[in-house]
């Protein structure tokens, strides 16, 4: 197959599998992607691995959609061999890699440790002539990790030496077998353990198909970790990919393969209608020592293979959310729900990053007094907030007076019954699908959980299980369904015209109807789990708990910004530069004077207060805005009846982006008119596709801290457009490290593409935020690029001397 043919083959299948991951995910947001290089190999090391067979196609897809490469992935032998994904991987041209664990037989016998040497292993029952060999290994029962060891010599049936003990040098592991092999005799009266006899492997053809791939330029793509997994850190990485780039530089002299890290975070992966964030990290250079020490082989070659892995290990670590058990997960993501100031909007990426920092920070700290003391009162906010049925977004919102209280639940559940009946065909015509997939991947899920050693409940199996039972399950129910119709079509005497037309028409209508459900739907879940802060509050006796509440998140908020302002500069010495959130107890005050018909609005945002301005563009929306005040950013009460304040908080949202992500399960539909399809804000209809991803994070304007060093101390919040790089980087001697003034980076898909005008200098972000959403990108730019200029006249040295309008 050619070139042409065969990127074309993979954007076909991809361009399907992107079709289904936006049907299951609410949204995918891609982070730092002007990070991949545009051109020369490339291996993209990606991590956690906790969505089974949907993480390669966010990867892949974020990959093409952002920078035109196609990786191909390497993929276990035995998922390859499965109809399904086995055919699709072939397609986008994976490279199948043999596991021995996967053809691992359980060996003869029981085996035990010699007492006086750990690295022979004694047999009872064993055909160690005829089942072992050297370079075969054996693996330890669960019990003891599944440990491994590589066999050297078959002395006999009953004896067998190891290259290196179970679990290494620490001797841990050969303790542990020693003990459970005594515990075993003295309970069962059995002599020694069970064990498994893994086959070796030759990757040479594997590793081949890697090598010819990066020396033509191309890109794969590999989970270091092995199989996927549902825990909360990174399993061990495998040397695998540390081998592959140190062995084709090895092998081709002169080839320069970088490595770029690739994060995966989700909120609440098996879920359907989730989110996702795919963060691209800043691209890895192999050493070339690394590669010298590599060609020497023995002993180097493992020392250089090693470091390499460290390396690639702290560029994960730069990219994903890493938290040692889930209660740490917990309170970290509690901590980030109580810093975020009132008013002020995260986009999803922030969400990511904020984890991150919370995490990092937690871990060094941890064992300070104060942040132990703030751990134990946030744990028991948490559970005093499961104990009432409330979550973190709604506590203060769920205290109103009881008449509009009642009101609004009134209101809500009339919200409810339409959206409800809208989405009810979709549903009853979808709902075979939905329970066969919801009991199959169950099941699939205990299948998983019983054959791991490392899954905690295998989550990472449901998502891609509840995706294959659908995509099978829905095209043969629609077809029973066209078949049905066109049975009572010629029962019912219809002409021969609509008994043709009567199955096409219903194989068509089924998939609106259940899109449409889909949507409406998801805004009337919404709107349902929003309404148990208002039945609460309506009980007797239950407003004293909610006002109790409320006032300890205000406590805790406020000690936790008092923690973060006291231990954040210790961890970071550039903490106010870089900071996400600046704690506040109310927002910025906005600017302009709305008035009650029509806000002014620099966003425009959909479904935020701001883009709800005018009543004749969404009634319904004004309506409860205005009468209610029920939004996430109209809580401090503006409606109909006090009017606005000149000083109250903005409520202006960040452009397309989300404000709860699903672990909040945010019950306030603040984007219900902007799920139903067909609908678009009158803002937002210029919008360029590239606002919804990551560049449209301002978060990620990098700085140039040679830039910096000749502003004024005033200045020091502007952004500087452009660092110098290095010459040998894959990119122009200037680089732009961030969005143009579309949120655009310049496609490295291409270098016979023509680049946009693009911005100059320091830009203040408060100078993008009053931007005109009507005004077009170029005249903008411009406007843009002459104060910068102008000011650059007046700050930045030339030759060695400040220059200034007088001299």
């Amino acid at each position: 197959m050619s070139g042409s043919q065969s990127a074309l083959t993979y954007d076909t299948v991809l361009w399907f599998w992107r079709v289904v991951v936006n049907i299951f995910f609410r949204e995918i947001r891609p982070r730092g992607a002007w990070n991949i290089p545009k051109d020369g190999p490339v291996i993209f090391v990606a991590a956690p691995h906790s969505n089974q067979f949907l993480d390669p196609v966010l990867v892949a897809s974020e990959a093409l959609r952002e920078s035109k490469r196609r990786p191909a992935f390497l993929i276990a032998a035995k998922s390859e061999k499965r109809k399904v994904i086995g055919a699709f991987s072939r397609l986008m041209g994976s490279i199948p890699v043999a596991r021995a664990a996967d053809s691992a037989k359980t060996g003869s016998g029981r085996i035990a440790l010699s007492p006086d040497d750990p690295c022979r292993v004694i047999g009872y029952g064993t055909k160690f002539k005829t089942e072992l060999a050297p370079k075969k290994q054996i693996m330890l029962p669960k019990s003891l990790g599944s440990s491994v060891a590589e066999v050297v010599e078959v002395i006999s049936d009953t004896e067998a030496r190891i290259k290196k003990e179970f679990g290494g040098e620490s001797g841990k592991t050969t303790n542990k077998f020693r003990e459970r092999v005594q515990e075993m005799k003295n309970s069962e009266g059995k002599d020694g353990l069970e064990y498994r006899v893994l086959p070796f492997i030759d990757q040479g053809e594997m590793y081949g198909a890697v090598y010819k791939r990066l020396t033509e330029g191309g890109s794969i793509a590999i989970f270091p970790e092995g199989g996927s997994h549902d825990r909360t850190d990174l399993l061990p990485l495998k040397a695998g990919v540390a081998i592959m780039a140190l062995g084709a530089m090895a092998v081709n002299p002169g080839l320069r393969v970088r490595i770029v890290p690739v994060g995966l975070s989700y909120f609440h992966a098996d879920k359907f209608r989730s989110r996702a964030v795919v963060e691209f990290g800043s691209a890895l250079d192999v050493p070339p020592e690394l590669v010298d020490m590599f060609k020497t082989g023995g002993s180097n070659k493992r020392e250089a293979s090693g470091k390499l892995l460290d390396l690639i290990y702290d560029g994960l670590k730069t990219v994903t959310v890493r938290a040692p058990d889930y209660e740490t997960l917990m309170v970290i993501q509690a901590g980030r729900r109580l810093y975020k100031p009132p008013g002020q909007h995260v986009t999803l990426g922030q969400v990511v990053e904020l984890n991150k920092r919370f995490i990092e920070g937690y871990l060094h700290f941890q064992n300070e007094p104060r942040i132990q003391s703030l751990k134990a009162d946030v744990l028991k906010y948490n559970r005093d907030l499961r104990d009432l049925g409330l979550k973190d977004h709604q506590v203060p919102r769920a205290t109103r007076a009881t008449w509009k209280t009642l009101g609004l639940l009134v209101y809500r559940l009339g919200l409810l019954l339409v959206w409800s009946t809208f989405a009810l065909p979709g549903v009853v015509l979808g709902g075979p699908v939905f329970i066969t997939a919801k009991l199959m991947s169950r099941k699939k899920q205990a299948e998983a959980l019983a054959a791991s050693d490392v899954k905690i409940a295998a989550r990472d199996v449901v998502a891609t299980w509840k995706v294959l039972i659908s995509l099978g399950l829905a095209p043969v129910l629609y077809m029973f369904y066209a078949f049905l119709a066109t049975v009572v079509a010629f029962k019912a005497g219809a002409s021969t015209k609509w008994k043709i037309l009567t199955p096409i028409c219903t194989m068509i209508a089924i998939p609106i109807i259940a899109w449409s459900a889909l949507k409406f739907g998801e805004a009337g879940m919404d709107v349902l789990k929003s309404l148990r802060p208002l039945v609460i509050s309506l009980f007797p006796g239950q407003q004293v708990q909610l006002d109790k509440i409320r006032k300890e998140r205000e406590r805790l908020a406020k000690e936790l910004s008092d923690v973060i302002n006291e231990f954040g500069p210790k961890l970071y010495e550039d903490f106010e530069e870089w900071r996400i959130l600046v704690p506040t107890s109310s927002a910025p005050p906005s600017s302009g004077q709305p008035g009650l018909w029509n806000r002014k609005s620099g966003t425009g945002s959909r479904g935020g207060v701001d883009g709800q301005g005018h009543l004749l563009t969404h009634p319904i929306t004004w309506l409860d805005e205005r009468i209610w005040g029920w939004t996430r950013s109209a809580r401090r009460g503006t409606n109909v009846w006090a009017g606005p304040k000149s000083t109250e908080a903005s409520r202006m949202h960040s452009p397309d982006a989300s404000d709860e992500e699903s672990e909040e399960e945010t019950g306030d539909y603040d984007d219900v008119l902007g799920n139903i399809p067909g609908y678009v804000s009158p803002s937002n209809r210029l919008r360029s596709r590239s606002l919804a991803n990551s560049y449209a994070d301002l978060q990620q304007l990098k700085r140039s801290t040679e830039q910096r060093k000749h502003l004024h101390p005033e200045d020091h919040h502007l952004a500087p457009i452009k660092v110098p790089v290095d010459s040998s980087a894959s990119v122009s001697p200037t680089s732009t490290t961030h969005p143009d003034g579309d949120g655009q980076p310049p496609s490295p898909s291409s270098p016979r593409r023509e680049r946009r005008n693009s911005l100059e200098g320091n830009v203040h972000v408060g100078r993008l935020a009053v931007l005109d959403q009507e005004e077009p990108f170029k005249e903008c730019t411009e406007d843009i690029n002459r104060e910068t200029q102008i000011r650059r006249r007046q700050t930045l040295p030339v030759n060695g001397q400040a220059t200034s309008d007088t001299k």
